[in-house]
C-alpha cells in the first residue's frame, strides 16, 4: 500500500500537505506524485507531449486529469489549487464533471 494513502485509498493529510507545498521548480515531479496517489489512475490520468496550441514549433507536456467524482481525487484537486504558483503556471482548462488539463513547457 502507498504510504500516502489511508486504508480506504484516500490521500492522507501528509500527501495533501506535500501537494500544497510542492516546490514550483518541479512541476513534473508534482504531477508524478499526484498520479501515484490518484484513485482510478489508469482511467483518470493521461499525459503526453503535444504541440502548443498557438506557439509554432513549441511542444508542451500535457496532463489530462479526471476525478471520476471520487471525493479523494477532489481533495487532491483542492490541494493542487492551494499551491497557487504551480496551479497558476500549469492549469489550462477545467470542465464540468471534474475534468482538468494542465501543461508544462517542454524543457528540451
Amino acid at each position: 500500500m502507498n504510504e500516502y494513502l489511508d486504508e480506504d485509498g484516500y490521500p492522507t493529510e501528509e500527501a495533501l500537505d506535500l501537494i500544497e507545498k510542492w516546490h514550483y521548480n518541479d512541476p513534473k515531479g508534482w504531477f508524478e506524485f499526484i498520479f501515484s496517489i490518484w484513485h482510478f489512475g489508469a482511467w483518470g490520468c493521461k499525459e503526453k507531449d503535444e504541440p502548443h496550441d498557438w506557439k509554432e514549433n513549441t511542444m508542451v507536456h500535457r496532463y489530462y486529469i479526471s476525478t471520476g467524482g471520487w471525493s479523494g481525487n477532489e481533495d487532491i484537486i483542492r490541494a493542487m489549487q492551494e499551491n497557487h504558483v504551480l496551479w497558476s503556471v500549469t492549469w489550462v482548462q477545467s470542465r464540468r464533471g471534474g475534468h482538468y488539463i494542465f501543461e508544462v513547457k517542454d524543457e528540451n
